[in-house]
């Protein structure tokens, strides 16, 4: 009798240790599931952002091709066009990628990460991205005066007085131009352009 007993837990015990297996092994896959699933989800989040800055800094690169600037932008027949990019570090670097031994109307194509407090001068364009309102407000200020195309990707900037702001509709990135700006800076936008744009604004700030 004790040795049936005895034969009882051991049996017991060993189909109490079969179960905990079957679920533990079950978990775990459901686990490993679950951190796949979630990576899976992580990889899509961060495509689109990572296509979208490709597509900006195209359009960066692209505008100059479209703009013309008053005499005396330039210090020399052979100076450089100079991009700056304002508050979006990973930006700026795409943007070097893209412009890489290209030319703007036999200009070689130069990027400048502008920090705060920095003169625009010698700027050409100026992208304005994932700034502050105070900051963003301050940059706008400095380049009154000058003949330098401001981009931006929030519409509190552009009705702060940027000239052309990145929307995206459709899950297409598009551009709004506003024209007031542009003719305080003496810079001309080509009709081509304008006609490719989402939205073409004759005010602004």
């Amino acid at each position: 009798m004790a040795l049936l007993n005895c034969t009882c837990r051991q049996l017991s015990d060993h189909m109490k240790g079969r179960v905990r297996l079957h679920i533990c092994i079950p978990m775990r896959l459901c686990c490993l599931f679950f951190l796949l699933v979630m990576a899976c989800a992580v990889a899509r989040a961060q495509a689109p952002s990572l296509q979208e800055r490709q597509v900006k800094a195209d359009y960066l690169y692209k505008f100059a091709s479209f703009v013309e600037w008053p005499d005396g932008s330039f210090a020399r027949p052979d100076s450089p066009l100079l991009i700056g990019v304002a508050g979006d570090t990973a930006l700026a670097e795409q943007l070097e990628t893209s412009v890489a031994g290209h030319s703007v109307n036999g200009r070689v194509v130069q990027v400048k990460k502008v920090r705060r407090g920095e003169p625009l001068t010698g700027l050409h364009v100026l992208y304005l991205g994932g700034l502050d309102k105070a900051l963003a407000q301050e940059m706008l200020a400095a380049s009154r005066g000058l003949a330098l195309l401001t981009v931006s990707d929030s519409d509190e900037v552009h009705a702060m007085g940027s000239m052309i702001n990145f929307v995206v509709t459709d899950d297409r990135v598009r551009f709004d131009v506003a024209l007031k700006p542009v003719g305080l800076a003496h810079i001309r936008i080509s009709a081509r352009m304008l006609l490719t744009a989402y939205r073409v604004q004759t005010g602004g700030a």
